[in-house]
C-alpha cells in the first residue's frame, strides 16, 4: 500500500475552506490601521532617543547657555510626545467599529484588535532542511509549501464569524506538525515570526514556534471577543450568542496565561492575559443582566431583589477588573478609555441594583410581597465586615422577628437610601465618563448614563415631596447574585482537525526534526535460483508504519547485502511504505518473488533497545505513558493505544505479562 498523498480536489477543497474562512479586503482597513500604529510608535521611539541623548548632553556641559538652549528642546520633546501618545490611545481605543450598528441604545461593549503579523518566508529553509535532515526531493514538497504559505496569508484576516474561527484553529494545528517536522532547539534555520503588540503596534520577534501559537491563540480571543460585540443584544439568540462568545473568548485566554510563559509582547503576559479574562467574563455577566431585562421587569418584590442582584453582580465583577487595570504597569499600558470604561460600567450597575432595591422596597406590597422582601432581606446585602460601605444593616432594622407587619415609614427611609446611593453612583459615573473624550464620542453611552440618572433623580424627588426626612439611611452594597453561571469555555482544539501538509515524510513520532538516521539506502536482496522455494531472506520485521527489521540471522542473505536490526524499512521497490501497516509490508515482500529491493534507513538510537526499556518500566508500574497530540497538549492514553503509535516497541510476551492490554497485541514478528 502507497503512501496518502494529498490529491488535487483534497487541496482545492482546503482552500476553499480557507477563503470562506478569510475576507483579504480587510487588509486594507486593518493595514492602514496598522501602518499607522508603525508610524507612530517609530516617531516616539525617535522621539525617546532624541530625549536621552540631550540628557546626557545636559548632564555632561557646564556651559549655562548650551543648557538653556537643550531645557528648550527638551520641553518641545516632552510635548511632542504626550501628542503623540494620545494620538496612538486613541487609535486603539476605537471600540465603535465593532458594535452591532442597529442596537442603538446597548451599551459598549469592549473587544480586542487581532495582533498583525509579517509575512514569513520559510520556503528556502525547509527545502534544505528536507533535502539535508529527511534526505528527500525537496521539490516534491512545493505543493505543500505553498499551501502552507497560503494559509498563513489567509489567517491573517479572519472573517467575524465561524469560518474566521475555524480557519485560526486550523492554522494553529497545523504548527504543531511544522513545530516537529522542521523546528529543534538544536538548530536555527533563521526564521523569526514577528507579531505586533494588539494594543501599542510594538512588534516582537523570537524565532519559536511557540510564539506563532500563542499569537494565532491570541488573535482566536479576540476573534471571539469581536463577535460577541456585534451580536443583536436586543434580542434573547443574541444576547445567547454574546454571552457564549464572551466566555469562549475568556476560555482562550485562560489556556494562553496556563500554556505559554515568557511572551515577549505586553498584549500577551500573564498580568495582561488575567485581566482580559476577568473582562470577557464581566462582559458576558452584563448580557445575562441585559438578557433578564428583555420585556422589562415585571411587578413584584422578587423580581426587583432578582434584577438588583443581577446588576450588582455585574458591577462587582466590572470593580474586580477595575481592581486589575489599575495595576501599575497595566494602567501606564491600557487605553485610557478601557479604564475609565470598566470604571463607569461599575459604578452604573451598582447604582441600578440600589435602584431596583429600592423599587422592591418601596412598592405597595400585599402579605405575600412582605414574606418575599423579608426572605430576600438575609442574602441581599454584602456580609463583610470589612466592606467600607456597610456602617448599618438595614435588614436589621426592617426585618425584626416580633414584628408582624412593616413600618411604610421604615420602608420610605430605607428606599430613599438607596436612591440616594444609587444617585451617588450614577453621578461619578457621569463625571468620569465626561473626562475621557473617546468616551464622550460615543453618544449611545451618554444616553444610556443619563437616562438611568434621571430615572434615579425623578424616583427621588416623588419622595422628598411626600415627606422630608433630613437623615438618610447609609446603606451597604448589594450583594451580587446571577441567575446564570459565567465562566470560561476551555477550548475544544480536537474540533478542527488537520491531516499534515508534509505527511509524505512518515509518521510524525518517528521522522521529525529531533530525531536522526543514516541516509536512506537501497539493497537487494537475491535467493539462489536453485533454492528459491526452500530458502528465506533471513530477516523479521517487527510493526509498521514503518516497519522495522527485529532480527537478521548470521550468515544470510539479509545480512550479506548489510541489513541491520533496527533498520526501518522505508520502501519496496517503488512503493513508499513509512505508513503501510505490518501485514501490508510482509504481503509485499512475499509477493515480490526472489529479488527484493528494500529502501532503508537506520536511526543513530537503538530504537529496540529503547523501547524494550520503556516497556520495561511500564511493566513495572501501573503509570500510563503520556503521548502528545496533534494539538500539542500531554493526554493520558490507554496502553493500547500507546503500543500502537509506538509500533517499534520490542515485542516479547514475557514483557507484557500481567498487562492485559499488551497481551492483546496480536502484530509478531513475521520471519521472511
Amino acid at each position: 500500500m502507497t503512501t496518502l498523498p494529498r490529491t488535487k480536489e483534497l487541496t482545492l477543497l482546503q482552500s476553499e475552506m480557507r477563503r470562506k474562512g478569510s475576507d483579504p479586503i480587510l487588509a486594507t482597513a486593518r493595514g492602514r490601521l496598522q501602518k499607522q500604529r508603525s508610524k507612530l510608535n517609530d516617531q516616539i521611539n525617535r522621539e525617546l532617543r532624541m530625549r536621552a541623548g540631550a540628557e546626557n548632553l545636559f548632564k555632561a556641559t557646564e556651559s549655562k547657555k548650551l543648557r538653556d538652549t537643550i531645557s528648550l528642546e527638551l520641553t518641545f520633546t516632552n510635548s511632542n510626545l504626550q501628542l503623540l501618545k494620545e494620538e496612538l490611545a486613541e487609535l486603539n481605543s476605537s471600540v465603535e467599529i465593532y458594535q452591532n450598528g442597529e442596537t442603538a441604545q446597548s451599551v459598549p461593549m469592549i473587544p480586542l484588535g487581532l495582533k498583525e503579523t509579517k509575512d514569513v518566508e520559510v520556503s528556502t529553509q525547509f527545502k534544505d532542511f528536507i533535502l539535508e535532515h529527511y534526505s528527500e526531493d525537496s521539490e516534491n514538497y512545493e505543493d505543500a509549501l505553498r499551501e502552507f504559505r497560503d494559509l498563513r496569508m489567509a489567517m491573517r484576516t479572519p472573517q467575524r464569524n465561524e469560518s474566521g474561527i475555524q480557519l485560526l484553529f486550523e492554522y494553529y494545528n497545523h504548527l504543531y506538525f511544522i513545530d516537529k517536522r522542521f523546528f529543534t532547539q538544536n538548530r536555527s534555520h533563521g526564521i523569526f515570526f514577528q507579531w505586533y503588540d494588539s494594543l501599542t503596534g510594538v512588534p516582537s520577534s523570537q524565532r519559536s514556534v511557540g510564539f506563532e501559537k500563542g499569537s494565532v491563540l491570541f488573535n482566536i480571543g479576540a476573534l471571539y471577543s469581536q463577535i460577541a460585540s456585534k451580536q443583536d443584544r436586543l434580542k434573547t439568540d443574541g444576547l445567547n450568542a454574546a454571552i457564549v462568545n464572551f466566555e469562549r473568548a475568556a476560555g482562550v485566554m485562560k489556556y494562553l496565561r496556563e500554556n505559554f510563559s515568557h511572551a515577549p509582547s505586553m498584549d500577551m503576559q500573564s498580568k495582561t492575559l488575567e485581566m482580559l479574562i476577568q473582562l470577557m467574563l464581566a462582559q458576558a455577566q452584563e448580557c445575562v443582566y441585559e438578557k433578564r431585562m428583555l420585556g422589562g421587569v415585571q411587578p413584584g418584590v422578587r423580581n426587583s431583589i432578582e434584577v438588583a442582584q443581577e446588576a450588582a453582580a455585574v458591577s462587582h465583577a466590572y470593580h474586580y477588573t477595575y481592581e486589575l487595570m489599575s495595576e501599575s504597569r497595566l494602567k501606564e499600558y491600557l487605553p485610557f478609555s478601557w479604564i475609565s470604561m470598566v470604571h463607569v460600567k461599575a459604578l452604573h450597575y451598582g447604582a441600578l441594583s440600589h435602584y431596583y432595591t429600592a423599587i422592591g422596597i418601596l412598592q405597595k406590597k400585599d402579605s405575600d410581597d412582605e414574606d418575599e422582601l423579608r426572605k430576600a432581606s438575609h442574602s441581599l446585602y454584602v456580609n463583610s465586615t470589612t466592606d467600607s460601605h456597610k456602617q448599618v444593616d438595614p435588614s436589621k432594622q426592617l426585618f425584626e422577628e416580633d414584628k408582624t407587619a412593616l413600618d411604610p415609614i421604615t420602608h420610605l427611609v430605607s428606599g430613599k437610601g438607596h436612591l440616594s446611593e444609587a444617585l451617588v453612583q450614577h453621578e461619578d459615573a457621569l463625571r468620569i465618563h465626561g473626562l475621557c473624550k473617546q468616551l464622550r464620542k460615543i453618544d449611545t453611552f451618554q444616553e444610556v448614563l443619563r437616562y438611568a440618572h434621571d430615572r434615579s433623580l425623578s424616583k427621588f424627588s416623588e419622595l422628598e415631596e411626600e415627606d422630608d426626612f433630613s437623615d438618610l439611611l447609609k446603606v451597604p452594597a448589594i450583594q451580587g447574585k446571577s441567575q446564570q453561571k459565567i465562566e470560561p469555555i476551555s477550548i475544544d482544539l480536537v474540533k478542527y482537525k488537520v491531516q499534515d501538509l508534509f505527511r509524505d515524510l512518515g509518521p510524525v513520532s518517528i521522522f521529525n526534526a529531533n530525531q536522526n538516521w543514516s541516509a536512506p539506502r537501497m539493497i537487494s536482496l537475491m535467493k539462489p535460483q536453485e533454492s528459491q522455494d526452500t530458502q528465506d531472506y533471513g530477516f523479521s520485521v517487527r510493526g509498521g508504519a514503518p516497519a522495522i527489521v527485529a532480527e537478521v540471522e548470521t550468515g544470510s542473505i539479509a545480512q550479506k547485502a548489510s541489513m541491520r536490526v533496527g533498520d526501518f524499512i522505508v520502501a519496496i521497490g517503488d512503493t513508499d511504505t513509512k505508513w503501510s501497516s505490518h501485514e501490508e509490508v510482509v504481503a509485499m515482500i512475499k509477493d515480490c518473488g526472489e529479488l527484493l529491493v528494500l529502501k532503508l534507513v537506520t536511526p543513530l538510537e537503538n530504537y529496540l533497545e529503547q523501547r524494550s526499556q520503556e516497556i520495561e518500566t511500564l511493566h513495572r508500574s501501573p503509570v500510563r505513558l503520556p503521548m502528545a497530540t496533534p494539538t500539542g497538549s500531554l493526554v493520558s492514553t490507554k496502553s493500547t493505544r500507546s503500543l500502537k503509535r509506538l509500533s517499534w516497541i520490542f515485542r516479547r510476551k514475557d514483557f507484557y505479562k500481567g498487562i492485559p492490554e499488551y497481551e492483546k497485541d496480536t502484530s509478531a514478528d513475521v520471519h521472511l
